[in-house]
């Protein structure tokens, strides 16, 4: 239960109410709603859109559409069901604290805002977003983050399908994603610390790096640009660096390599090394075995 504070009696409060007709608090502004909620047999649409300077607390949503061009807000202990369809859209400057959001495409567009100590199940998280923080949330998704510049991740549970694509600037640490066909066509990313399990690793991309992390999945990091692997692991991966531009120390076993473009791959051992002809190859590879490089 969040705490009402002695800065409320300086505020509109709304408290304790359950609302449900069609833009039932428009325009609210320096504003407490704190216990209520947004659901009934209205069905209104829209409950706190263009509000500013608002601090929502322990509530419960499950009408559509709740915070839309919200400017200065926070958000706290509240709920959001999986009928809350696209909850927070063109917002600026919030934070989104140890609340559940659920319902398809609860976050877009949005600038500037913090999630911390969220659990989130949302189809299409995330899309189109500049400046978000998250720290400490889990996330059940199938497409987040498509297209978001300047990401800042940190302890995130993540288990989704094709995340981070087209992602600009973003930073991912201490995090474990369980995902599919991550960081596609993704640009200026590196992530630190962090177990990524899941096929098709970061193809296309260009200025990725990982860092002390634990890659496993078949065909990881193909057709990639200015690659750099830095202490990593591969477990499982086969296939990896297909026609990529890569700096690569891996630590440990990697199944096999096909068809590297550039660069240079060192790792203590490598299973296989395909070399079918159709890339004219620079890539230096040597194992841990080797006394002088192995050119392919």
């Amino acid at each position: 239960m969040c705490q009402t504070t002695c800065a409320d009696v300086d505020r509109t409060v709304v408290s304790g109410r359950t609302l449900d007709d069609e833009r039932t608090l428009y325009g609210l502004s320096n504003a407490v709603v704190e216990g209520c909620a947004f659901a009934g047999p209205a069905d209104g649409e829209s409950a706190l859109k263009e509000c500013r300077d608002i601090e929502v607390r322990d509530c419960h949503f499950d009408l559509r559409y709740p915070l839309w061009h919200a400017n200065g807000f926070s958000m706290s202990c509240c709920t959001m069901s999986a009928t809350c369809r696209a909850a927070l859209w063109y917002d600026h400057d919030g934070t989104v604290r140890d609340s559940k959001l659920g319902g398809p495409k609860a976050l877009r567009e949005c600038s500037d805002v913090a999630l911390e100590g969220c659990g989130i199940s949302s189809p299409e998280f995330g899309w189109k977003c500049h400046g978000v923080v998250m720290r400490d949330c889990r996330l059940e998704s199938e497409y987040p983050f498509l297209d978001c510049e300047n990401l800042t991740i940190e302890g995130l549970r993540m288990r989704a399908k094709y995340s981070f694509q087209y992602v600009r600037g973003a930073v991912v640490m201490d995090s474990e994603l369980d995902t599919k066909d991550a960081f596609w066509h993704s640009k200026d990313v590196t992530v630190e610390d962090c177990v990524l399990k899941g096929e098709y690793l970061g193809w296309y991309s260009e200025n990725l790096t990982l860092v002390r992390c634990r890659v496993s999945g078949t065909q990881p990091l193909c057709y990639c640009r200015n690659l750099r692997l830095i202490d990593c692991t591969m477990d499982g991966a086969d296939l990896a660096f297909e026609r990529s531009d890569v700096q690569a120390d891996v630590r440990g076993r990697i199944d096999s390599v096909k068809n590297p473009l550039s660069g240079w791959i060192h790792a203590d051992s490598i299973g296989e090394i395909v070399y079918d002809g159709t890339v004219d190859c620079g890539c230096e590879i040597r194992t841990g075995k080797e006394t002088n490089p192995l050119f392919v």
